[in-house]
Parts: structure tokens; sequence; C-alpha cells
């Protein structure tokens, strides 16, 4: 099995959540981790370089400068849960959700593109939700964007295989994150949660880290252009 020891890894929205889970998995592999995040919180970890940065920002220009001249892998994991009926949905939610989960990826992939193609073989993994193909109630907004990620995942999964640069996408369903608090703040809407999923349990962040971590490695140097759902079964099962 290939580890990712001495591999350079950017991680978008590492200290907390998904992303947190991530950053410990790829240094207990001995990854050179590199972390974009707007707060200095559980970045204190040893051998972690943090850079402070807002991605809903237009200013990435300081982002070039701290990646290391080559890289192998970008995982961008900040998201929102913008839930509301369609007629209550403003064109600014819509904004606000599309600037954090697709213009900033965006941005974060060109800023790194330069040291992703020195790094090559290198991979990117972006976060959708299985929102963006089980259809749900008052999911517009947040749902219209996930596809929007995987969209742009596929695209470049196909423009960028000939310089061996993957792009792979993790769709999960609701796991238990800070961003997901409110969601899961008592007993009762945890066993709800959990209820409507076929394993009858809410995700836990490290499960769903796991995925990133193999996606990042090049134990899955033959798979591009992929939506993986990690999402308790509910995207694709309906158990009788």
């Amino acid at each position: 099995m290939k580890t990712l020891k001495n591999k350079n890894i950017l991680v978008v929205g590492g200290s907390s959540g998904i992303g947190l889970s991530l950053t410990k998995m790829l240094l207990h592999q001995e990854a050179s981790v590199y972390i974009v995040s707007r707060q200095n919180s559980n970045t204190n970890l040893p051998g972690l370089n943090h850079f402070p940065m807002d991605v809903t920002t237009e200013d990435f220009s300081g982002l070039s400068s701290f990646l290391p001249e080559e890289l192998h892998g970008v995982a961008y994991c900040p998201g929102s849960i913008t839930l509301k009926p369609f007629h209550r949905l403003q064109i600014s939610d819509f904004l606000a959700d599309l600037n954090i989960n697709l213009f900033g990826a965006v941005k974060t992939i060109q800023a790194a593109l330069p040291a992703l193609k020195k790094g090559s073989p290198a991979s990117v993994v972006m976060f959708s939700t299985v929102a963006a193909k089980a259809g749900m109630n008052f999911h517009a907004s947040i749902a219209a964007a996930k596809a929007a990620v995987e969209g742009l995942a596929k695209s470049l999964a196909a423009e960028y295989a000939a310089v061996n640069i993957r792009f792979n996408v993790i769709a999960p369903s609701i796991t238990d994150t800070p961003l997901a608090g409110q969601l899961l703040s008592n007993d009762k809407k945890r066993e709800a949660s959990a209820a409507r999923h076929p394993l009858k349990e809410i995700g836990h962040p490290d499960e769903v880290a796991a995925m990133a971590a193999f996606l990042l490695s090049e134990n899955s140097g033959w798979i591009t252009g992929q939506v993986f759902g990690v999402d308790g079964g509910l995207s694709s099962l309906k158990p009788l």
C-alpha cells in the first residue's frame, strides 16, 4: 500500500469538522500538511503549516506564496447548510452558497494548479452533498451549489487527465460536525436524522475523512471524475 509520507497536501477548511479529521489522518501518515482556514483554532498540531484566510474573499494572492513548490493533493472542505422553503430563498442565499462551495473551490484550484502540475501525479478532492443526487425538501440552494461542484470536478478531471491530476468528489449525508450542529442539537433530532438512513446512523467525520485520504493517495491512482456517496445508504437504498 502506498502512503502519503512526505507528500505535500493542501487542506482548505482544515481546522474543523471533516477537514480537521482529514488533517489529523494526513499528519499520522507523515504527510506535510498545509491548511487554510479563517480561525487559528485546532491548528497547533505538530508539522502543520497554517495560512489564515476566508475563502469567500476575493483576494487569494497570498495563497500561492504560502504553498510549497510542489503539491501532491488538495482537499477543499468548506461548506454550508442553507435549508429554507424555496419561496423564502433570496438570490443572496444562492450567491452565498455558490461563493463558499463553488467559487472558493475554483479560486483555490487556480491558485494551486502550478504546484499541482509540478507535483503530478496529484489529486484534488471536493465535497458535495447527498441532496445533489437525492431530491430533498428545502435544499434548493445548497443542492444547486453542490451540483455545480460535481460538474466542475468532472470537467476538470477530463481537462487535466493528460497531466495526471485527478479530481473526485465525496457526497456525504448529515455528519456530526459543527456545521451540522443545529440539525443535531438534541437527542430527538439526532435519532430522527439517524432513522432516515438505511444504516440508522449519522455520519462521523473520520468516516468521510478516510475516503478523502484514500482519494488523495496514489492507492486511488486509477480513479478520477467520480462522485462517491458516503451517506449511510441514503442516496441509493430503500430497504423494505
